[in-house]
């Protein structure tokens, strides 16, 4: 299986890293463009808004008739977007790049994943999805470290350089697998906005969002969290406990959820997410940071998939809009977690304290998730 599906995790350890890349050389942008840090950070906001349009309105359009043709598109389209951004000469082309950029990543998240629970067997579908969000989580973990050292010792331009590489070296495996890749249905032909008619479905999205807001959006001050808790020396390895927590939650979750489904990981990965928020804001122990953090990227990762497949097992031929609405939520809801995290911290929140705050997003995503796993099992009942 992980064969079959090697180059679809090939192309979201390019997305992961460009994802979160810039935020580590953002002050060598602002000054090779010769702006400010804050303008350079609506890159962010332009590649999460392009995501999230181009996902839900675009992957399926594209898919018809070919779905290798999509895929090699999104990421030709992703690819050009940061070639651009390497090369860009001002500010006004650096910002269109990134939406050129995101707009490639949002069809490319949504069609990959599609893809790989399409080219296996429906008890293997838990296992080729999470594969994908593995790719996303390593190229996150691994890559934006790799990226920050590029842009200290080379520049900011060769740290995006490294990002066109993975993802030409994505289009070159995916290439060779062409023939291989199965045809995706795009909805059955309904607008692309009906999936949300599914009151399963709106709670699974509203879900995504409220995750991606804890999780992903506090990820962007753990640094001054950990700071303002006397832990300036344990840094960096917070920020790979983080990462190997979710690394390897992506790795593992796929044969749980392939053999139990995912309504029990529906209650218990937020569960767990809150905890992880829980041990960092009543502590300043370095073990303690740790082991939240492992919990906090553990969990954050591993509900990707497990909603996936409580959105997507029984309606196959609706998979890609609703994980293309997923995905769009999750991007957006740590997009808003970042601005509402700069606002707290504006406000005069200290920076420990906003794993407290994380709680009440935390606390919304189990309730929402909750309510799908109930549909879930009425629906099993039927």
């Amino acid at each position: 299986m992980i064969r079959k599906v090697w180059p679809l995790t090939a192309a979201a350890v390019a997305l992961g890293i460009d994802a979160y890349v810039l935020a580590g050389v953002l002050p060598q942008i602002a000054d090779s463009l010769s702006t400010t840090a804050a303008v350079i950070g609506l890159g962010v906001t332009a590649f999460t808004a392009a995501y999230a349009v181009a996902g839900p309105l675009l992957s399926g359009r594209l898919t018809r008739g070919s779905t290798a043709r999509a895929l090699l598109v999104a990421l030709g389209v992703f690819n050009l977007g940061n070639l651009v951004t390497t090369l860009a000469p001002g500010v006004e082309v650096f910002l269109l790049s990134r939406i050129i950029a995101g707009a490639g990543a949002g069809i490319l998240t949504a069609v990959a994943t599609a893809t790989a629970a399409g080219m296996v067997e429906d008890t293997e579908r838990g296992r080729a999805m999470s594969m994908v969000t593995f790719g996303l989580s390593a190229g996150t973990v691994a890559g934006v470290p790799l990226g920050m050292l590029i842009g200290d010792t080379a520049g900011w331009r060769w740290t995006m350089a490294l990002v066109v590489a993975f993802g030409v070296c994505s289009m070159g495996a995916l290439a060779t697998r062409a023939r291989d890749l199965p045809v995706l249905e795009s909805g059955g032909g309904a607008p692309v906005f009906s999936v949300l008619r599914s009151t399963t479905t709106a709670l699974g999205v509203l879900a995504a969002f409220l995750l991606g807001v804890a999780s992903l959006g506090l990820y962007t001050y753990l640094l001054p969290m950990a700071g303002s808790r006397g832990l300036d020396d344990w840094g960096f390895a917070l920020v790979w406990a983080w990462g190997i927590g979710g690394v390897g939650a992506t790795a593992l979750i796929g044969k749980p959820l392939d053999r139990v489904g995912p309504r029990p990981f529906l209650i218990i990965l937020p569960l767990v997410l809150a905890l992880g928020f829980a041990l960092a804001w009543i502590s300043g122990h370095p073990i303690v940071w740790l082991v939240a953090a492992v919990l906090w990227g553990a969990a954050g990762w591993a509900t990707v998939p497990t909603l996936q497949q409580a959105l997507t097992a029984d309606r196959p031929a609706q998979a890609m809009p609703v994980i293309a609405f997923q995905m769009a939520a999750m991007y957006l809801g740590s997009a808003v977690g970042a601005a509402v995290g700069s606002s707290l911290l504006r406000g005069g929140t200290v920076a420990g304290d906003l794993a407290g705050w994380a709680l009440v997003p935390a606390v919304g995503a189990f309730l929402l998730a909750g309510g799908v796993s109930l549909r879930s099992a009425q629906v099993e009942k039927v």
